[in-house]
């Protein structure tokens, strides 16, 4: 199996290309940030790419959204996202590129070898592997629409047609400074991760329409 792993810290890095090669797979490539990613997947075409989450040069979700991508223009590609914790926002939006051929992880879960070893096996089989704890947390939380009021629940819905601030607020009759504060609750409450307004909104509007 050939594959590339995008991961900032070294040793962590080392370890993977270890378990990996230990285990007879080939290492087609390294990028330890997020704008090496996409180039390096594209060069290699690797059968699983294996990817951290937050990657230089902000820390934030440059290995989500090189993912996201990769998946576009290979389509098909199988991946394993690897993150320090459970990061509700990123899980969903990689989770609706199709659960074939994805995997998320916890980072602790790379020390028990055999699994994560069976982990990578199963998603470049074209299956998925998802953390135990990933999975348990997604399930317990309570669906984040519920908290919304009615307002910001017609601003959401405006959103999901594509209208700007400006639209939105000539359609529900309020100012454009409203409806700001409105998006602005709706992002805290869906637990959206600090990125900028556009990414926010695109993931805002997914789940408005999975619910």
């Amino acid at each position: 199996m050939r594959i590339v792993v995008a991961e900032d810290n070294a040793l962590l890095r080392e370890g993977i290309v270890l378990l990996a090669k230990t285990a007879g797979h080939e290492i087609a490539g390294i990028a330890a940030s997020g704008p090496e990613i996409v180039p390096t997947l594209l060069e290699h075409r690797p059968d699983i790419a294996v990817l951290d989450v937050r990657m230089p040069p902000s820390f934030r979700d440059e290995g989500l959204r090189a993912a996201v991508e990769a998946r576009e223009r290979i389509p098909g590609l199988p991946i394993l996202v690897l993150s320090q914790y459970v990061e509700h926002a990123y899980a969903t939006e990689l989770l609706a590129t199709g659960a074939n051929g994805i995997g998320y992880l916890l980072k602790d879960r790379i020390g028990r070898v055999e699994e994560f070893l069976d982990a990578l096996q199963r998603v470049a089989a074209g299956g998925s592997a998802l953390d135990p704890e990933v999975v348990t947390q997604l399930m317990n939380r309570q669906h984040p629409l519920r908290s919304l009021t009615g307002r910001e629940r017609e601003v959401l819905h405006l959103m999901a047609q594509g209208h700007d601030n400006h639209a939105i607020a000539k359609e529900l009759v309020i100012t454009e400074r409203s409806v700001s504060k409105h998006i602005g609750n709706i992002f805290r409450k869906l637990n959206l991760p600090p990125t900028d307004s556009g990414h926010r909104r695109v993931l805002a509007v997914l789940a408005y329409v999975n619910s």
